[in-house]
């Protein structure tokens, strides 16, 4: 089994990148649905806030690695060639995957702040943050969680700023190209 990875600033496409993966049969493993049950399981409403404290804490807890070892065992029981882990928040996230996949590949998505804002004001989700002072606060928690340096690990990186056809065709590229190699 190939396991490759997808990372980027929060709204820069990650979802979208996992939902045309998981459109063309891969099976996506979801980093953050371990927060957010995480998150249920204390009782609390799924706002960033809570989101980015449960996350904090698991972190400080366990390390900064906390997150990726808990998908491990979740990306090990996929019955299939190749899987997806979205989600990935920082460097030491990488190396866990690195260690216990060889061959693991990261893709960097890459998109302007004025862009992921604008999609942080429609897409409406309850962890959203809707001001561009809001966009700067998570991007820097996520930032001191590692994530500048997993970007900077990334094997590919794919812009997002155009279209969702223009970024669907190079998701798609991207993955069946992965699907070929040995």
């Amino acid at each position: 089994m190939k396991v490759f990875g997808v990372v980027g600033l929060p709204a820069s496409g990650k979802g979208e990148f996992s939902r045309i993966a998981a459109s063309l049969g891969i099976p996506v493993v979801v980093m953050g649905d371990v927060i957010r049950n995480a998150v249920k399981e204390a009782g609390l409403p799924p706002t960033d806030a809570n989101l980015g404290a449960t996350a904090n804490r698991l972190r400080a807890e366990h390390g900064m690695d906390a997150i990726a070892i808990l998908c491990v065992d979740l990306l090990k029981k996929q019955d299939a060639p190749l899987v997806l882990v979205d989600g990935i928040r920082g460097d030491a996230e990488v190396r866990v995957f690195k260690e216990h996949f060889p061959g693991f590949r990261l893709v960097a998505i890459e998109t302007s702040f004025e862009i992921r804002l604008e999609r942080l004001r429609e897409r409406k989700r309850s962890d959203d943050v809707g001001s561009a002072e809001g966009l700067k606060t998570r991007d820097e928690r996520e930032k001191g969680w590692g994530l500048a340096r997993a970007l900077a690990l990334a094997d590919v990186r794919i812009n997002n700023d155009g279209t969702l056809e223009e970024f669907t065709t190079k998701v798609t590229g991207f993955i069946r190209a992965l699907e070929q190699e040995p």
